[in-house]
C-alpha cells in the first residue's frame, strides 16, 4: 500500500514538474503586449521647419489659405492583429513582434507623419489585446507635447474585416477611426465581422504535435501564436439583440453586415469614420462583387470616406472589361477577353484546352472541357486556381489583372472601384437618388507596424506586405499562403474545388499577389491647425486627398463669385462651373535619418523599424509633369450604361518640368446643356521614379499585338534583397466636388454635420 501511495506520488509530482516546466519554457505561448513608446516628441522647430517650407511653396502657385496640409496614415496594423502576426512570424520571412508602440515610434520619428489610426483587425482583438491598444495609443499622444500643437496624433481605430463567398454576401473591409480616446468616449470594445460563435474555429484547443510543430518552424514566437488564437478562440460571444452599453465588458461583439455596424456605432453615439478600403482588391473579394448592394444602407454620416490606394494596390478606376458578367439571377458567366484584359476564368480554359491536346485528345474533346474548366473556375470563387491543379504560377500569364493601370489591385474588381461607386446611383426613391459622395484618401494596410511607409522605396520585405524567399525557407510564406508550387503534373481536365478544410489564407494565390504589394499610400489634410479636432474636422468637410505615398501638395478649388470651394465640396448650381488646380511635387529625399530621429531611437531601434531611412526631406521638389482632370457625371436614371459617364481622363494640363509647381484653371461648358449632376477631381501625376512595383510587376513580354506571351515576375519566388524597383509616376488624388444641376440654385457648400465634434 505505501509503495501504490509512494508510486501516485512520484507520478504527480512529476506531473507538476512537467507542468511547471511547461509554464517556464513558455509552452503555452507568450501574451502579445504593446510595447514600450519613446517618449519623446519631435522637436518643435523641426515643426515649424517644414511648415514654413510649405508655406513657402504654397504661396509660390498662388495659394493664400491659412490651412497646412498635415500628412498622416489611417490604416495601420501591429502584430495584435493574427495577419500581421502570421507574416511577421520567422517561417514567413518576418521579424518577429510589431507591437503598438513600433507603430507609434514609427510614424514620429521614421516616416515623419503628423497624424495616424491604429486599425487592427477586430475579430482577433481580444479584451485584454483592446485595452492595451487603448493605453498604447494614449501613451503614443502623451508624448506629442502641446495637445494644440502636438508632433503627432494618434487616433485610435479597428478594422471590421469582412469576407463573403459570393458576391451578393461579401461586403469588404472597412476601418473604423474615432474622434476621441478617453474611456467615456469610446466603444467598450471593438466590433468585429465575424458570426458569434465562429472565431472559435480559428484555432480551437490545438494538439501538442502542431504546438511542437510551430515551436520547431518559428521558436517561441509559433507558441505566442497559438496561444493568440487559442485566447481569440476561447473568447465568449456577445449575445445579439442587446443594447451595447448593455453587454458584458469581455465578449467578442459582432456586426455581421454594414447597417448593423451602423446601428452599433449609432447606439455609441460617439464620432467615428467608417473608411471602405481594398475594395477592388480580389485576393479577397469575389468575383463579381458589386458596390451596388451597399447604396441602400449606406450611412452618409459616418461612411464619407473611400481609401482609393494602399500598400495592396489602387482601387479608383473603372475600366471599360469585366472580370464575369453576372445574371439577373447572380449566375456567373466567362467572358472572352478584350481590353487587353485576359480574364482568369478563360485562362482556366486555356491551359486545360492546351493540356488536353498535347496528350491527343481531339479538339472537340478539349473544348468541352475548356468550357468546365471555365465553370469549374467561377464556382470555386476564390479557390477558382485550385481547379487547374499542377500548373505553375507563370503559366497564368497576366489573367486578371488590370492591364496600363497605375500599381492596380490584384485581381482587380470593377464593379468595388471607386470611380464606379461616384457614378452608379440607387433609384428606390426616384425622387431622391441616393449616390455615394465620397472624400478620397490613401494609407498603408502594411503589416509590419509601419505607418506611412511610402516616403523612400526600400526593404520590400518590411515596407510593403511583400516578401521574397529567404535561404532557409522552404516554400512560399513558410506555407502559411496556398502555392501552385505544391502541385503535381499538369491535368488534362479541370478538377472542381472541394474544401478541405483550409484557411483563406491558403486560397490566395500568393505568388502572383506578391508582384503587387506597394510601400503604400497617404492621407492628406487641409487643416486650420495640427491638434485632434482641427484634424477631423478636415475629414469631415472632407477637404482631403491621397497621395502614393509622397508628400505631394494639391490644392483643388471651385471658383464662385463668392469665393472658392474647396476639394470634397458639394453644391447646387445652374451656370457654368470654373476650377483651379495647385500643385508642388514631393521633396527629393537625403539618404539616412535626420539626428532628431538617431538621437531619441538609437542605431539599433533605427535600424530594426525604420531600416536605417526615414523621412528626410532635402531643398528640391520634384516636378509636377501633368494634371489630370476626371470627370463623373452619375446616373440620371435605373440601369443607365456606365461606359459614357466616367471620363478619365477628360482633361490633361502639362507642367513646368523645373520643379516650380503647377498652376492651372479650366471650365465645364458642358455643364449647363447637360443638365445633369456632375462629379470632378483631379490628379497631380510626378515625373517618374523607381519604386517598388512601380510598373509591369508580373514582367509581362508582349508579343506584336500586345498580348502577354510570358511573365518574369519579381516577387515571392525573388530574393528577399529583391527590391523589384522599376519606373512608374507617383501621383496625389483629390477629393471629388460634387455639383448638382439645379435651375437657379445659390453655390453653396457642405457644412459640418453631427459626427463632427466630440461630446
Amino acid at each position: 500500500m505505501v509503495k501504490k501511495i509512494a508510486g501516485t506520488v512520484g507520478v504527480l509530482l512529476a506531473l507538476v514538474g512537467v507542468f511547471l516546466l511547461v509554464i517556464r519554457m513558455d509552452w503555452l505561448g507568450r501574451p502579445e503586449l504593446d510595447g514600450v513608446i519613446t517618449n519623446q516628441a519631435r522637436p518643435p522647430q523641426h515643426v515649424a521647419e517644414l511648415l514654413a517650407r510649405q508655406a513657402s511653396t504654397a504661396a509660390s502657385v498662388g495659394s493664400v489659405s491659412s490651412k497646412q496640409v498635415l500628412f498622416g496614415d489611417f490604416h495601420v496594423h501591429t502584430t495584435f492583429s493574427f495577419d500581421a502576426f502570421m507574416m511577421n512570424l520567422p517561417m514567413a520571412g518576418g521579424a518577429g513582434s510589431r507591437p503598438p508602440a513600433d507603430a507609434c515610434d514609427f510614424a514620429r520619428y521614421c516616416s515623419g507623419l503628423d497624424f495616424w489610426s491604429i486599425n487592427d483587425h477586430a475579430e482577433t482583438l481580444t479584451t485584454d489585446l483592446w485595452k492595451q491598444t487603448v493605453e498604447s495609443v494614449r501613451q503614443c499622444n502623451a508624448a506629442a507635447g502641446d495637445p494644440a500643437n502636438p508632433d503627432l496624433v494618434t487616433y485610435l481605430g479597428w478594422e471590421w474585416s469582412h469576407i463573403g463567398t459570393t458576391p451578393d454576401n461579401h461586403y469588404g473591409h472597412k476601418n473604423v477611426v474615432l474622434l476621441e480616446t478617453s474611456d467615456d468616449a469610446i466603444p467598450t470594445r471593438p466590433i468585429s465581422s465575424a458570426p458569434p460563435g465562429a472565431l472559435g474555429s480559428i484555432a480551437g484547443e490545438l494538439p501538442l504535435g502542431a504546438r511542437l510543430g510551430m515551436l520547431a518552424l518559428n521558436g517561441r514566437r509559433g507558441l505566442d501564436m497559438v496561444r493568440l488564437l487559442s485566447d481569440v478562440a476561447n473568447a465568449p460571444a456577445c449575445p445579439e439583440n442587446v443594447p451595447v452599453r448593455d453587454l458584458p465588458a469581455d465578449c467578442i461583439e459582432s456586426a455581421t453586415t454594414p447597417e448593423t455596424l451602423f446601428a452599433k456605432l449609432d447606439d455609441w453615439g460617439f464620432p467615428s469614420l467608417v473608411i471602405p478600403h481594398g475594395t477592388a482588391w480580389g485576393i479577397y473579394s469575389p468575383a463579381g462583387s458589386d458596390w451596388r448592394k451597399q447604396l441602400p444602407g449606406h450611412d452618409p454620416k459616418r461612411q464619407t470616406l473611400v481609401e482609393v490606394y494602399s500598400g495592396h494596390g489602387n482601387s479608383e478606376p473603372l475600366p471599360p472589361w469585366r472580370e464575369v458578367e453576372v445574371a439577373a439571377d447572380g449566375s456567373l458567366t466567362c467572358p472572352p477577353p478584350g481590353y487587353g484584359y485576359l480574364p482568369s476564368c478563360w485562362r482556366a480554359g486555356e491551359l486545360i484546352e492546351e493540356r488536353c491536346l498535347e496528350v491527343g485528345e481531339s479538339a472537340e474533346t478539349c473544348s468541352v472541357r475548356a468550357a468546365d474548366a471555365r465553370q469549374n473556375y467561377l464556382d470555386a470563387g476564390q479557390a477558382g486556381w485550385k481547379t487547374v491543379p499542377g500548373f505553375e504560377a507563370n503559366d497564368w500569364l497576366d489573367a486578371g489583372q488590370a492591364p496600363g493601370m497605375f500599381q492596380p489591385a490584384f485581381n482587380y474588381r470593377p464593379r468595388s472601384s471607386a470611380q464606379y461607386m461616384l457614378a452608379i446611383r440607387d433609384f428606390s426613391n426616384p425622387d431622391q437618388p441616393k449616390g455615394f459622395n465620397f472624400g478620397f484618401l490613401g494609407s498603408s494596410d502594411t503589416h509590419t507596424s509601419s505607418p506611412g511607409t511610402g516616403y523612400k522605396e526600400l526593404a520590400r520585405g518590411e515596407m510593403s506586405d511583400g516578401r521574397g524567399r529567404g535561404s532557409a525557407e522552404g516554400g512560399v510564406g513558410g506555407g502559411i499562403f496556398g502555392s501552385t508550387n505544391d502541385a503535381d503534373a499538369p491535368v488534362s481536365e479541370s478538377v472542381p474545388f472541394v474544401s478541405s478544410g483550409e484557411s483563406p489564407l491558403q486560397l490566395f494565390e500568393i505568388e502572383r499577389a506578391s508582384a503587387y504589394f506597394v510601400t503604400g499610400g497617404l492621407v492628406a489634410v487641409h487643416s486650420e491647425g495640427r491638434d485632434r479636432q482641427s484634424i477631423w474636422d478636415a475629414l469631415q468637410r472632407k477637404e482631403v486627398y491621397a497621395t502614393s505615398g509622397r508628400h505631394t501638395l494639391l490644392w483643388f478649388d471651385l471658383l464662385t463669385a463668392g469665393g472658392s470651394l474647396p476639394m470634397g465640396s458639394t453644391t447646387q448650381r445652374a451656370s457654368l462651373p470654373r476650377f483651379r488646380v495647385r500643385a508642388a511635387g514631393s521633396f527629393e529625399q537625403k539618404p539616412g535619418c535626420p539626428e532628431f530621429s538617431m538621437d531619441a531611437l538609437g542605431p539599433e531601434r533605427l535600424g530594426a523599424i525604420c531600416q536605417g531611412e526615414c523621412y528626410n526631406p532635402g531643398d528640391q521638389r520634384r516636378p509636377i509633369s501633368r494634371i489630370e482632370v476626371v470627370r463623373i457625371r452619375p446616373q440620371a436614371y435605373e440601369g443607365e450604361p456606365l461606359n459614357d459617364l466616367v471620363e478619365d481622363p477628360w482633361r490633361t494640363f502639362p507642367c513646368p518640368a523645373d520643379g516650380s509647381g503647377c498652376v492651372i484653371e479650366f471650365a465645364d461648358n458642358d455643364f449647363v446643356p447637360s443638365r445633369r449632376d456632375t462629379v470632378y477631381y483631379a490628379r497631380a501625376i510626378e515625373a517618374p521614379d523607381l519604386l517598388i512595383h512601380g510598373k509591369n510587376p508580373l514582367g509581362c513580354r508582349y508579343d506584336e499585338s500586345g498580348t502577354c506571351v510570358a511573365v518574369d515576375p519579381c516577387g515571392a519566388l525573388s530574393p528577399r534583397d529583391d527590391d523589384c524597383l522599376s519606373e512608374a509616376e507617383p501621383r496625389a488624388w483629390s477629393s471629388p466636388i460634387y455639383i448638382n444641376y439645379a435651375p437657379g440654385a445659390m453655390a453653396r457648400s457642405h457644412v459640418l454635420g453631427e459626427n463632427s465634434r466630440g461630446h
